[in-house]
């Protein structure tokens, strides 16, 4: 079975067990990490109505705080993959501005330190399509593994400052054998044990 973690922003976690995990920022859970110029680069709070909500009460608004380029907002970190794995996850965006600004897509680079998730392999690439602007609609990507060990996803956009999008629901697909570790609000932090904790770092 697969091991899938859940993590705040400290990396502390609680363990669970399943072959596809779905996460919808019902907990409050923010973003692993981050990415790019700006502090931080990305502005991202747990929202619900009257903000745009995929399911459920919540999602995710990210609002791009970088002054140039392509900031990202980590979303899931996979460890533990081999040769010949392959990795799909996808997540819900919303954006209203058809074939223009703001908008975002997954995106991934690799990443083979199993103890920092700003450690970087190269990228991994993206799905090519932005948002139709049109409400919500899913991205998605299937990453295929050859010379490393572990993948960062993320919701990247593409945008000026104080453009906002916003994210929802959640899902991976990784190897049993892998390691998933996705956000996780004030719960992982208070049911959090010692080999729990162990088990990232």
């Amino acid at each position: 079975m697969k091991k899938v973690l859940f993590a705040s922003l400290m990396l502390v976690a609680v363990t669970a067990w399943g072959a596809v995990f779905t996460y919808g920022f019902e907990d409050g859970g923010l973003p692993l990490g981050y990415y790019g110029n700006g502090e931080p680069p990305i502005i991202a709070e747990v929202v619900g109505a009257p903000d745009p909500v995929h399911s459920g009460d919540y999602s995710l608004r990210c609002i791009d705080n970088a002054s140039s380029s392509t900031p990202q907002a980590y979303l899931i970190w996979v460890q533990g993959l081999q040769d010949g794995d392959s990795v799909f996850a996808s997540f819900f965006r919303y954006d209203t501005t058809p074939g223009a600004a703001p908008s975002c897509r997954i995106w991934a680079n690799w990443n083979d330190n199993p103890d920092d998730i700003t450690g970087y392999n190269g990228s991994a690439s993206g799905q090519s399509d932005y948002g139709p602007g049109e409400g919500w609609d899913e991205a998605n990507k299937t990453w295929s593994v050859s010379g490393h060990t572990g993948i960062v996803i993320h919701v990247r956009t593409y945008s000026s400052a104080g453009d906002t999008v916003w994210v929802d629901d959640i899902t991976v697909d990784a190897p049993d054998h892998a390691t998933v570790i996705l956000p996780e609000g004030d719960t992982a932090t208070e049911n959090a044990t010692w080999s729990s904790l162990k088990a990232i770092f």
